[in-house]
């Protein structure tokens, strides 16, 4: 997998860091949307695929990406297929971090030092080049705008952002009730985007007992929860 391609759990941060302030929207959800947008960019990359509500790997061999082979090489130990809930609900300490340093390494953002309360030494992350969260999200405003079906990344992107609570985020108010409703439309182009979208969204609402019954079983289609809500913004420390 070559570097001139950014991946989605990037994509995904640049969308959530806040071009102002510095800090991710809704930073506890990001963290399961992050390491299901990782699910989402092996599949696209041919390493793995759905197996019902499972994810199974059918390719073992690395991406060239660290952070992507690290998780591909967790779910290989795996043996068996797991389930896109389990996985994403499991510990993930430090991908936020991972991914903010990762960037700031590439020059898409950089750090600007600081202290919360006058005494806790915090980290913020500017974007220095806008126009990558311009194309980003011009991407995601022109399948919202124009109806047309999406690529699959882009509707993953849509999915996922719908599923960890960006909508408020990006299409604020009354006037982006609208855009919001169709970002979370989006989510149906894409079945391994759905999947781990509806999976982050099952770990916050705290559903993960019973699998998910596919569409086809039931003959309907499945309801899309609305993302369970969280805090605004949040700073991103360093410890």
């Amino acid at each position: 997998m070559g570097r001139s391609r950014r991946t989605l759990p990037e994509e995904l941060l640049l969308l959530a860091l806040d071009p102002t302030t510095g800090t991710t929207a809704q930073p506890q959800s990001l963290d399961l949307g992050l390491a299901g947008a990782q699910l989402v960019e092996l599949a696209l990359a041919g390493r793995i695929a759905p197996d019902g509500d499972r994810i199974a790997v059918v390719m073992p061999r690395p991406t060239g990406d660290p952070t992507l082979d690290s998780a591909l090489e967790l779910l290989r130990r795996r043996g068996s297929p797991v389930r896109a809930v389990h996985w994403i609900g499991g510990p993930r300490l430090g991908l936020r971090q991972t991914y903010l340093s990762h960037l700031e390494r590439c020059g898409m953002v950089h750090a600007v030092a600081g202290q919360m309360c006058g005494v806790l030494p915090t980290t913020r992350y500017q974007a220095t080049d806008t126009a990558i969260s311009r194309e980003i999200r011009a991407r995601l405003d022109s399948a919202i705008r124009t109806g047309v079906p999406p690529d699959p990344r882009t509707a993953a992107l849509a999915a996922l952002a719908h599923a960890v609570g960006l909508g408020k985020h990006l299409y604020p108010g009354n006037e982006g009730r609208s855009s919001r409703s169709r970002l979370r439309d989006l989510i149906r182009h894409d079945p391994m985007g759905g999947l781990v979208a509806h999976a982050v969204m099952d770990v916050q609402n705290g559903v993960s007992a019973q699998p998910r019954r596919s569409p086809a079983a039931t003959g309907r289609q499945p309801a899309v929860p609305m993302p369970a809500r969280r805090g605004g913004m949040a700073r991103a420390a360093v410890h």
